[in-house]
């Protein structure tokens, strides 16, 4: 530590984000970022506890007391090099990772001003990028050996990122036109710009992985049916199913799975176009946005942007308790409080305890959902609590809704023993730093298998 009493002297200082009359006007990234001096100060808060506390809940193990340290002394190049030892790419989760370190960092529990651990890990990449101390390896020693990994994803191009790095020809299979997943086509541009995306992507390629995009694969024979043969087989294809609300007027034209709007609005950004009839825009329309994570958190910031009328969000769970602490989760687990994110704080009433009954419409168009305030109760027979109506039904007016309420984990079936499964595809929905470390494990797993 540089100095052993920063967290004394120095309280928590945030980036923050642009204001809210200007950023809800573009897709630029909404964060901010500290000068130089501000960010060194910020990690000289790091306490190097004895027990890292923060590398524990961090699923990559990430060695935030190293890069902290390295970082409060202004020697960027050695923080970089220190995070990049466990996090393939910072720049992502630099961005959009909720720091599960922060919720475990001493500090949080000590003041609730834990040490700014995302975007130290942010301005670090950025700095490394900016002075030039990534660049591609060129000194890869091939073992002969290929590997595909099918699924562009953040599991699937950690995986295949660390199975070139350890001299395996990779090559990876990818049905959209471009890397990322839902970094691409999921995550807003306001949150994350996919030029971020492209940088890496650059990187990867001049350290020698080839990617097909537009490659649909198919599976037979317990192995996915490619164009040649390989000695193992990489799966990170995510959840691509959203999960549904089968109620009466599910049909009508204006209910939408949340990502049939984000992914289109990221094709818009980029370039593509569609026509009248395909686009899904909020423009001028009272939008109700069902399900109360971060996806449906991202469907009320592009509304905004779009022009919408007004924002309603309803979640089906009880309202989180408020605060820094939940009394059902303590440190140095993750805390299941509320949560007020910037694309709230653009506009937005938030319900919950809210069932949806009906899709009301007139012409085969949208024009309200019928929905119901409800209670859960114990349930005596234990298990799953019971959901009881409260109140009558009413409606709220809505010409767009978008059904925000997570995906389902994918089946599969027997696979080979050169195939291995990773990220979202093996364990269901999660965090983008749980896919990074997912593809990382599976890259491992693979090295092992091929070197029997």
């Amino acid at each position: 530590m540089g100095n052993p009493k920063a967290f004394l002297e120095i309280s928590r200082q945030e980036a923050g984000y642009r204001p809210v009359h200007d950023r809800i006007h573009d897709f630029g990234e909404v964060e901010q970022t500290l000068n130089t001096r501000e960010r060194k100060q910020q990690a000289s808060r790091c306490m190097d506890c004895g027990v890292p506390f923060c590398h524990w809940a961090c699923p990559l193990g990430n060695k935030a007391p190293e890069w902290n340290e390295a970082l409060s002394r202004g020697e960027w190049e050695r923080a970089y090099r220190l995070l990049s030892t466990t996090n393939p790419f910072p720049e992502f989760t630099g961005r959009i990772c909720p720091a599960l370190c922060e919720k475990a960092c001493v500090l949080n529990l000590y003041d609730h001003q834990p040490t700014t651990n995302r975007e130290n890990e942010a301005a670090i990449t950025e700095a490394a990028f900016r002075e030039a101390y990534i660049q591609p390896r060129t000194d890869i020693r091939r073992n002969g050996k290929r590997v595909a990994v099918v699924g562009a994803g953040p599991a699937g191009l950690a995986a295949a990122c660390d199975l070139n790095l350890m001299g395996y020809s990779v090559t990876v299979y990818e049905k959209n036109e471009a890397a990322g997943g839902l970094l691409r086509y999921g995550i807003p541009n306001f949150k994350l710009n996919k030029a971020i995306i492209d940088r890496r992507m650059n990187i990867l390629e001049a350290e020698g992985i080839t990617f097909r995009y537009g490659q649909d694969v198919v599976f037979a024979d317990g192995r996915p049916q490619l164009d040649q043969p390989f000695d193992a087989y990489v799966i990170a294809t995510g959840t691509p199913t959203a999960r549904d609300l089968k109620a009466p007027g599910r049909e009508l034209r204006g209910v939408h799975f949340a990502l049939e709007l984000l992914s289109q609005q990221n094709r818009v950004l980029a370039g593509i176009e569609f026509t009248d009839e395909q686009r899904i825009t909020a423009k001028g329309k009272d939008v109700l946005v069902i399900g109360g994570g971060d996806t449906g958190s991202d469907c009320i910031g592009t509304a905004h942007r779009q022009g919408c009328r007004s924002v309603t969000q309803i979640e089906i769970m009880p309202r989180p308790v408020e605060g820094p602490d939940d009394p059902a989760n303590p440190w140095p687990g993750y805390p299941r409080t509320l949560k007020t994110t910037s694309s709230h704080e653009e506009g937005c009433t938030r319900r919950w305890n809210i069932n949806t009954l009906e899709f009301l419409g007139s012409d085969g168009k949208l024009t309200g959902v019928r929905v119901q305030e409800i209670d859960w109760q114990p349930n005596p027979e234990g298990g799953r609590p019971l959901m009881v109506p409260k109140g009558e039904p009413e409606v709220i007016k809505a010409e767009l809704v978008l059904l925000a309420m997570g995906f389902l984990k994918p089946e599969h079936p027997q696979y080979a023993a050169d195939v291995f499964v990773c990220g979202d595809a093996a364990n269901g929905a999660s965090l983008v730093v749980r896919a990074l470390a997912s593809g990382r494990q599976t890259a491992k797993k693979v090295d092992q298998y091929l070197r029997q």
